[in-house]
């Protein structure tokens, strides 16, 4: 019998981070995998980030995280998608070489100190007390620990559907885990099923490019993590291809319809809302002429391309029916056919905000075993995992990143408190403070998190404070420098072609223009000219929004006094309008003392919270 601090589950997204982050953090790990060449694989799109995902790789990556390096080093197209848009919606998206990534990925687990690997497979929790002790594999091998990280992907009882075939496993040609689902029943968790697929791959050779629209990356790369050296990065980028389906298309789907699992019963599981398949798509919405195809290269060596958008269940003859009525399509070998797959979940209301479990000491879950969809999702559940693993070992408060701090709190914070019955996928719309939640300030964020917990070097730390203290000097600057309506300044804007100006006022609302840029700002600012690239893009996003971050700053400030507020221990919540039974039942139960413990309460939503704050003044207003 071997002991360890931590156990983690799965060698995915999610258990990659959580390991490396525990392991890092001094503590003996072991991350036990099904098949150790397949640590870090991409089992769907070949790609990392997005709206609101590009987030969340940032955040994991101030905190210490692997999938941002990773990504530099395996991306072959990077693009900043709605560029143009506001600072707080745009995403960083880097299509990645599949094959590179998980080979980087595998190594870095296999050079990390403190961390084990085992190529074993978990049948058994193992329980004393209410609490974790350990695991026993299919091996009969029993492995003791402190802290347990479930990170098991779509394996927990995987069942994959080709049309009418279904072939148990958690990826193709890859087994399910069985066993342990059983165990988590005989513990008292409750299973349900989601569904998820992925799309036909094509063999290169067999594509007409030339009846596609061709989509280029940016042509001056940026990389995700802040620790990847921008001098050097410069990466070999790859086209990716955009073609349509059409009418021919879609007569093919609907007329197969009676054949697709989806519809005939063999699914069960609730599919993604946001990333659904063809037929899906074609079923909800049967007007729309026709849906893009992204045709993406899933290896620098492009040999095969996946085809984005038209993620599948059905057969094998439909699939090759259909793609071939797609312009550029039309001699398309299918190297590898789409399928669905259907796995085990539980429901994320079982976890408090740690992602420690409710019901056992010591058990964690992260990614899509807490009913969440995409490799960013799931890598950001893992590292908060595994932080939080090694802080329960060392007694220490747990790491709970608030909504106003981050969008993995965000996603948190949605999970244990609302629950999900169907795959979660991260907006940047589902953040209230989103403009302040940017890309672009991840690192200022979430740095010192990453390096009080020993995740982050110092030489990366020194350079976040660097950064820092020349946005506040930059910033002070703005704010304190006047400008007067003479001939001087104005003469000088109209040269930069700007608006001259009427009246005295702070430098910061001319910078704050939308029209103004960096050359623009060095010629009135010229003191500024040493400065950094990112602390410039901090000053002119600061500048530009000024008012609008201040306000979102005034409202946390409000909520924070709110959530301090003392609930009266006679408190009725019976007949209060706009709060749901559910909510007045599990308030009634748990009688919370402030506003803070009752929005810790699963299901105690924030709207919730404000309702219950307006009948505290109403009643003291009374007395």
């Amino acid at each position: 019998m071997k002991e360890f601090d931590v156990i983690v589950v799965g060698g995915g997204h999610a258990g990659i981070e959580a390991a490396n982050a525990a392991a890092r953090m001094g503590k003996n790990t072991l991350l036990l995998t099904m098949l150790v060449e397949q640590i870090g694989a991409a089992s769907c799109n070949p790609a990392i980030g997005g709206l609101a995902k590009g987030h969340l790789v940032k955040e994991i990556d101030a905190l210490g995280g692997l999938m941002a390096l990773a990504t530099d080093n395996a991306g072959i197209q990077f693009r900043v998608l709605n560029e143009n848009r506001g600072p707080a919606v745009r995403g960083s998206r880097a299509q990645i070489d599949m094959d590179r990534y998980r080979i980087w990925m595998r190594n870095a687990i296999l050079n990390t100190p403190n961390l084990t690997v085992a190529q074993e497979i978990v049948d058994e929790i193992l329980v004393k007390n209410g609490k974790i002790y350990g695991v026993k594999t299919n091996l009969l091998n029993v492995y003791r620990c402190k802290a347990l990280i479930l990170t098991t992907g779509t394996f927990m009882r995987g069942l994959m559907h080709f049309g009418p075939v279904k072939i148990e496993g958690g990826r193709f040609h890859e087994l399910p885990a069985k066993k342990i689902s059983k165990s988590l029943e005989e513990l008292g968790f409750k299973l349900e099923r989601l569904k998820t697929g992925t799309t036909a791959r094509i063999d290169a050779r067999t594509i007409d490019f030339s009846k596609m629209e061709i989509q280029p990356g940016d042509e001056n790369p940026k990389p995700f993590s802040f620790r990847t050296d921008k001098k050097t990065f410069n990466p070999k980028q790859l086209p990716c291809f955009i073609t349509y389906t059409n009418e021919t298309t879609h007569d093919i789907i609907k007329g197969n319809f009676h054949r697709a699992p989806l519809f005939t019963g063999q699914i069960e599981g609730i599919g993604p809302r946001y990333c659904p398949s063809i037929e899906d798509k074609l079923n909800k919405f049967p007007d729309k002429e026709r849906h893009h195809v992204f045709v993406e290269p899933q290896t620098l060596e492009a040999t095969e391309y996946y085809l984005n958008g038209l993620s599948t269940s059905l057969p094998m003859d439909v699939q090759e029916d259909f793609i071939h009525t797609i312009p550029g399509l039309e001699n398309a070998k299918i190297v590898r056919f789409g399928y669905a797959i259907e796995y085990d979940f539980i429901q994320p209301t079982n976890l408090k905000h740690s992602l420690e479990t409710k019901a056992i000491e010591g058990l964690f879950f992260a990614g899509q075993i807490n009913g969440t969809t995409g490799y960013e999702e799931a890598a950001a559940q893992g590292i908060m995992a595994g932080i939080n693993a090694a802080l329960k070992i060392d007694e220490k408060e747990p790491l709970i990143l608030r909504r106003d701090e981050a969008y993995i709190g965000v996603l948190i914070d949605d999970l244990v408190t609302k629950g999900t019955n169907e795959p979660y996928r991260m907006f940047t719309s589902r953040s209230e403070y989103r403009l302040l939640l940017r890309e672009d300030n991840a690192i200022l964020r979430l740095g010192d998190y990453g390096y009080k917990l020993g995740l982050l070097d110092e030489e990366t730390y020194k350079r976040i404070e660097k950064l820092k203290e020349e946005i506040n000097r930059g910033m002070k600057i703005v704010n304190e420098t006047f400008v007067t309506p003479n001939k001087e300044i104005n003469v000088l804007l109209e040269s930069l072609g700007e608006e001259k100006i009427q009246n005295k006022m702070e430098i910061r609302k001319i910078i704050g223009r939308h029209t103004f840029n960096k050359d623009k700002l060095f010629k009135l600012l010229p003191e500024l000219k040493s400065f950094s690239d990112e602390a410039i893009e901090q000053i002119l996003i600061e500048s530009r929004y000024h008012h609008y971050i201040e306000k979102q700053k005034q409202q946390i400030d409000k909520m924070k006094e709110m959530l301090s507020v003392k609930i009266p221990e006679d408190f009725e919540y019976k007949g209060i309008p706009g709060l749901s039974r559910e909510i007045v039942e599990k308030l009634e139960k748990y009688r919370p003392a402030t506003l803070f413990q009752a929005s810790e309460i699963s299901g105690v939503t924030p709207a919730a919270i404000d309702i219950i704050h307006m009948y505290i003044n109403i009643k003291r207003n009374k007395k």
